[in-house]
């Protein structure tokens, strides 16, 4: 029972980046496999396989780069999602032990840019679907949008647990519908399925964007699994969200990929997608991009909801923060508004900023994402004391100069090896014709210096830290304050 100094609003989460105490903790295993399934089984996700297509790859090869590129990138996120229950905080509050109560900022930054930048395609999409269906313009609906995720994110974990669920079980009747209408009615050029037409360079570029994407799930993942009790397992927690993600992810971007290779020069997301729904019978379209619009006003919501979270850790960072509903009810709401406009003022082509804002996101979380699970699975084998992470002079710093550093080596690194269609490509990805490894040389780089550089870790004292402040940490997070 709550013993709290501000009651709990019916149906609004109060809980931000604070510890979620043993007694509040809820939720099935299970329901970790609908929602990550249903976050990657949106549209946005399905022009993430478009991009061999466009340079120049066959179908075959495509199909398999995205596979590869699911499996791999997926298992990065999972691991995270593991983190969640056994701690019982957000994921991004989790870099303050690696990168110091200040230098975790550095990460913040670009996650908040992330989140922003996803929902402007996000609301954008579901403004497109809905003016092709409804009509009434596309800004309006991007604004109505906005609001919708704005209060599904408002009132919190439990309704986006629930939503999510409920759009997985629609999911799988009208796109099991679509699919099997776009393998059996629709016809594709001669030698796409031509195993001896390889070529590096879109095979590559599909299967960076494809790891990059499943990859840039991982600043979300412990958002939605800390409320779980911890013993759950990281086992069963790791292949709930894994299954549920790399099934979703595979699944929309095996649709792109078919109906960019169909459609060929001639393809754009919204037509494209209604006109093969019509192949199925007239009107189908327009039932596929209602339901697409559904997604992503879901996806949307997630946005918000962690880019409140990291804002607020941002925020705390300079000034503690007293996690309340009120906190949550500005940065949600700045965060909502940033989209908002971003999305408004959005005139360029869809396609290739999206496909560069994956590369980059990857380029960005790549080091990120090294760093944060070497410490937690190899380092301190998950062993944090959790109440030093909300102290500015804990035993965590306020710079974590091993992950700052290995952070910024692991970029470095990874520099030559950038290709980012005509904004950048560095000498080692022209000498490849193009192709992009960047993701082999830095997670190898930034995992492995840190271990170095933390082989003096006493993780057995910290331990006793975490132990001897255990009680007055559930203390602290039943009264609403940080301990």
């Amino acid at each position: 029972m709550s013993t709290s100094a501000e009651p709990r609003v019916s149906g609004l989460e109060v809980r931000s980046i604070d510890y979620v105490p043993l007694d509040e903790r809820h939720g099935k295993l299970w329901h970790l496999g609908p929602l990550w399934f249903m976050s990657n089984a949106q549209i946005a996700t399905l022009a993430v396989g478009l991009i061999s297509i466009t340079e120049g790859g066959n179908l075959i090869w495509s199909l398999l780069a995205i596979v590869a590129g699911t499996v791999i990138g997926t298992f990065f996120m999972a691991f995270h999602s593991a983190q969640g229950p056994q701690l019982g905080l957000p994921q991004m509050i989790q870099s303050r032990p690696q990168f110091g109560y200040v230098g975790a900022l550095l990460v913040w930054l670009f996650a908040y840019v992330q989140y922003a930048g996803f929902n402007v395609f996000n609301t954008s999409l579901a403004g497109e679907s809905l003016d092709a269906t409804i009509h009434g313009g596309v800004k309006l609906w991007v604004i109505v949008v906005t609001v919708i995720a704005f209060v599904i994110a408002l009132v919190g974990y439990d309704i986006i647990h629930k939503a999510e669920r409920f759009l997985t079980y629609t999911f799988l009747v009208i796109f099991g519908v679509f699919t099997v209408g776009v393998l059996v009615t629709l016809h594709y050029p001669a030698g796409s399925f031509d195993l001896g037409a390889f070529k590096w360079t879109p095979f590559l570029a599909q299967f960076g964007v494809v790891a990059g994407y499943q990859i840039s799930w991982a600043i979300y993942v412990s958002d939605y699994s800390r409320y779980l009790p911890p013993d759950v397992t990281v086992r069963k927690t790791f292949y709930w969200t894994y299954f549920g993600s790399a099934l979703g992810g595979i699944w929309l971007m095996v649709l792109g990929t078919l109906l960019a290779a169909w459609a060929g020069d001639s393809f754009d997301t919204i037509p494209s997608i209604n006109a093969a729904g019509d192949k199925v019978f007239d009107g189908f379209g327009a039932i596929v991009l209602l339901f697409a619009a559904l997604g992503l006003i879901s996806v949307t919501a997630l946005n918000m909801y962690g880019g409140s979270l990291t804002l607020i850790s941002a925020i705390d960072s300079f000034k503690r923060v007293r996690p309340t509903l009120g906190v949550r009810l500005l940065t949600i709401g700045v965060t909502a508004a940033l989209s908002l406009i971003g999305a408004l003022a959005a005139t360029s082509n869809f396609l290739t900023n999206f496909n560069n804002f994956l590369l980059l996101v990857l380029y960005l979380f790549i080091p990120w994402t090294s760093v944060n699970l070497m410490d937690y699975y190899v380092v301190r084998r998950g062993h944090y004391a959790i109440a030093e992470i909300f102290k500015p002079n804990g035993i965590y710093g306020r710079w974590g100069w091993q992950g700052i550093i290995s952070y910024l080596v692991g970029f470095v690194v990874m520099i030559p090896f950038f290709s980012v269609g005509t904004l950048f490509v560095g000498p080692a990805a022209k000498a490849l014709d193009g192709a992009d490894i960047s993701l082999f040389v830095g997670l190898p780089v930034s995992a492995l210096l840190y271990w170095w550089l933390t082989r003096s870790i006493d993780v057995e004292a910290e331990t006793r830290i975490a132990e001897a402040e255990a009680a007055a940490l559930e203390t602290a997070a039943h009264e609403h304050r940080e301990p």
